[in-house]
């Protein structure tokens, strides 16, 4: 028996393949616990039109990702931040301060996106990564100034 896999099966395959296995194994495990789905004409043709969609929408993702890490590339954020003696930091610059910075300049990135080099503790030049897909990434630079 032909069957979809709804879910990844330990042994037998991932979300969305295709799979012929034994009629009893089909009809008293996959079907009944929700894992799979019986593979009909109708139900693999709109499997693959369902394939088709995702694939356009991870394709326009993947472009618009692209598209800003070209805004972002070069892109200089500076801090002003407050300093005590030394040039040390009240505190320190985190990824959500960096996340709050790219919003006013007109980017919008999750917090957990941006990978610091290291805990921002003095004023200086650092560089950040931000991953904007998992194939895109770019590379800015974080200026941390005293603050006036």
């Amino acid at each position: 028996m032909k069957v979809i896999l709804l879910s990844d099966v330990k042994a037998l395959g991932k979300k969305g393949d295709i799979k012929d296995v034994a009629e009893g194994y089909a009809r008293n495990y996959l079907l009944p616990k929700g894992l799979a789905m019986e593979a009909t004409d109708g139900r693999l043709k709109e499997y693959q039109r369902k394939k088709q969609q995702d694939m356009e929408k991870a394709a326009q993702k993947l472009a618009a990702a692209k598209k800003t890490a070209e805004k972002m590339a070069g892109l200089q954020i500076e801090m002003p931040v407050r300093v005590g003696e030394g040039g040390r930091l009240f505190g320190s610059v985190t990824s959500a301060d960096l996340a709050a910075a790219l919003q006013e300049k007109g980017f919008t990135v999750d917090k957990r996106k941006l990978e610091l080099p290291e805990t921002i503790k003095s004023t200086g030049v650092y560089p950040v990564r931000v991953k904007l897909h998992p194939e895109v990434e770019v590379t800015l630079e974080l200026i941390v100034t005293a603050a006036p």
